[in-house]
């Protein structure tokens, strides 16, 4: 299974400030984040990623299967015209859950759910787009790791706007 990480980040590495707001990201977010999520078969986030994404209004994911991770009960009928369900547990038996579902390459977003994940070691690709603004504080996209993670340098490319992105594949 190919799981996947693609997140737009500040420069000092943080997903958002710390109230969860997202001001600093430019409108229109990353544009080859379409391409992206046609590759997908499903997308994993964890809960406070789940109640950012509703408060945008509508469902930012249309009929892609989502799986929100939360040990507590999550009201999913807020969910108008998407595929969401709830799960729990450890990183590698959700991905082997969805697995044996059939899905071949899951999106993993939001800090906790991205850091539990590789720190299971099960993220394979790591696509980061940075927007050229310092915050100062925030939620980080990485957190503590019990070793070292080597990244193979796949390609960057400079955005309008002086957003740069950077692929990263994580070897086996």
């Amino acid at each position: 299974m190919k799981i996947s990480v693609f997140a737009g980040v500040s420069l000092d590495g943080f997903l958002a400030r710390k109230n969860h707001e997202l001001d600093f990201l430019p409108e229109g977010g990353n544009e080859d984040y379409g391409e992206f999520i046609a590759t997908v078969d499903a997308i994993v986030i964890g809960r406070n990623t789940f109640e950012k994404v509703l408060s945008f209004g509508g469902w930012a994911y249309g009929k892609k299967p989502v799986f929100v991770l939360s040990s507590r009960p999550i009201d999913l009928s807020v969910v108008d015209g998407g595929v969401v369900e709830q799960l729990g547990g450890e990183p590698a038996a959700i991905a082997g859950e969805l697995e044996r579902r059939g899905f071949s390459h899951l999106y993993v977003d939001g800090g906790v759910t991205v850091q539990r994940f590789l720190r299971a070691g099960l993220v394979s690709r790591i696509i980061i787009t940075h927007v050229p603004v310092l915050i100062g504080d925030g939620i980080p996209l990485f957190g503590p790791l019990p070793h070292d993670i080597a990244l193979q340098h796949v390609g960057t490319k400079t955005l309008p706007g002086g957003l740069v992105t950077s692929e990263y594949t994580i070897p086996r």
